[in-house]
């Protein structure tokens, strides 16, 4: 397959394309997730979805990079390709990541870090699109998923700010259940790469303003679903 030119050009590199090789890839690359706080003081965040066109046959994925204090938007980026792989349950990052990290090299600077719309560690294997994008960019990335892939938790409080731990079947900690906004659907937080487990939902909270979806990810979505083109007037 091909990925990205440049910088990235080589995050695929001895994967022959088949599922079994990818979950091979999964083990050996979770293997190199960095569960530590390792980030510079923040000035420019990202945030990054995937959607699709065509009935699924092109791959858009949407960079958005913003200024970390203001969280006004400095730049955006579209990456569209044809899709590489049909959808298989856990392995998303392999469909999806190919569009992203085009996008992501489009940007005029490189962010402090990375919102993903996805899993970061709370994946089967431990490598959800989060963490698959931290370890091949070496960048600090969190996952903000909208459901569960993997994982169970004890119940949730209702209000905003109300978080439980996500627990493995062996009871490690993998995520946390957070409840961005009162009486709204929870979000899963989970690390992707150089951000800890009890940091990745603080950051969360702290972009978090009127919506349930922090700013990057909110903001990442609506370009890559399409959704502000599909209300403008047809002519």
């Amino acid at each position: 397959m091909t990925a990205s030119q440049g910088r990235y050009a080589n995050a695929f590199t001895g994967w022959d394309g088949s599922p079994a090789a990818a979950r091979e890839m999964q083990k050996t690359l979770a293997a190199q997730v960095r569960l530590e706080d390792d980030f510079p003081p923040l000035r420019l965040i990202a945030g990054v979805d995937v959607g699709f066109e065509e009935g699924g046959a092109i791959t858009r994925a949407a960079v958005v990079l913003l200024d970390a204090l203001s969280l006004e938007p400095i730049a955006q980026t579209l990456a569209r390709i044809p899709t590489l792989m049909p959808y298989i349950p856990g392995l998303l990052s392999f469909r999806e990541l190919p569009a992203v990290l085009q996008a992501l090299e489009a940007l005029p600077h490189v962010p402090d870090l990375i919102f993903s719309d996805g899993h970061g560690i709370a994946h089967p294997r431990g490598l959800g699109i989060a963490a698959h994008l931290g370890v091949v960019t070496g960048l600090p990335t969190i996952g903000v998923a909208k459901k569960i892939l993997t994982g169970h938790h004890e119940p949730l409080g209702e209000q905003r700010g109300d978080r439980v731990e996500l627990l493995d079947r062996g009871g490690r900690v993998i995520g946390t259940v957070l409840r961005s906004k009162d009486k709204v659907r929870p979000l899963i937080i989970s690390p992707g790469n150089r951000v800890s487990l009890d940091t990745a939902p603080r950051l969360v909270m702290q972009y978090v303003t009127r919506y349930r979806l922090p700013e990057p990810t909110r903001l990442a979505d609506r370009l890559a679903s399409r959704r502000d083109e599909k209300k403008l007037p047809k002519t």
